[in-house]
């Protein structure tokens, strides 16, 4: 079973909403880069039954972000407040006061978007 990282991230946002074993192994797995065998030898458990925990997990986070793309929004988001910060920083360099007014704005703006993330 290779690591996809994005399981990481996916844990970031609907972790809660699995049961907490199921994340527990999630995170041990991705976040701890624990081994299968690892988890299942800490837990008494068989590597085949982690993996299986895992795997349903991991099922169940790619559903929810199908329907709620909420990781998306985020990245989105974020890729498009760093966008407009460096256009702010573009407009600044211009020169001018009513530039000037608007990059300070545009800059504001963009630091609420990345302050909500």
């Amino acid at each position: 079973m290779a690591k996809n990282y994005e399981f990481a991230v996916l844990l970031d946002f609907y972790g809660d909403l699995l049961t907490e074993k199921r994340r527990d192994f999630v995170s041990l797995y991705y976040n701890e880069d624990l081994s299968l065998a690892e988890i299942a030898e800490n837990e008494g458990l068989s590597r085949q039954g982690v993996r299986d925990t895992i795997k349903r997990a991991e099922e169940q986070l790619l559903e929810w972000e199908e329907r709620l793309h909420l990781a998306r929004m985020f990245r989105t988001l974020s890729e498009k407040s760093h966008r407009l910060s460096e256009l702010a920083a573009r407009l600044s360099a211009v020169g001018g006061e009513e530039q000037q007014r608007i990059a300070a704005e545009l800059q504001s703006i963009a630091q609420e978007l990345q302050e909500l993330g």
